[in-house]
């Protein structure tokens, strides 16, 4: 009886894995893609800022209309809008008073959003703005109630 001895093993045996090139070339591939996708979602980040602006303002409104409504005037710009959280004790006081808003909030970049009375931009009878992104009053970046701002 002849029996087989097993195959001694081969100078050619494949190797399975990846070479250094490779896992190089790939991962610089995922990086490239990766960079794409950050840069494309920075515009969409500054558009939800934006948004949110748009929304504070609208709840500024409403909370400035209900102060209006129950004191039968606007705060006045020394006043400000920490008349809609806190009572005035600047003049004139409100009889009636109570608080519209838990705080003011801040605008997107930290910043507290800027109130006048009257107003100087606005059809509306004050303005409430933020300063935008460069924390700068009156520079273009600037969103009021004045200008609605552009949907991106």
């Amino acid at each position: 009886m002849l029996m087989k001895t097993p195959a001694s093993p081969s100078p050619h045996r494949l190797q399975s894995g990846f070479t250094l090139i490779e896992i190089v070339i790939t991962l610089t591939i995922i990086s490239i893609l990766a960079a794409g996708s950050i840069y494309l979602l920075k515009g969409q980040v500054d558009s939800a800022k934006e948004t949110r602006v748009d929304s504070d303002l609208a709840a500024i409104n409403v909370a400035l209309q209900s102060y209006e409504g129950r004191a039968l005037r606007m705060p006045t710009t020394e006043q400000g809008l920490k008349a809609l959280v806190e009572k005035p004790t600047i003049e004139p006081v409100p009889e009636r008073w109570r608080s519209f808003m838990e705080e003011v909030p801040k605008d997107p970049w930290g910043q507290e959003y800027k109130y006048r009375y009257p107003a100087q931009k606005s059809k509306k009878p004050y303005d409430v703005w933020s300063a935008g992104a460069d924390g700068q009053d009156g520079t273009p970046d600037d969103i009021g109630n004045w200008k609605p701002s552009e949907a991106k």
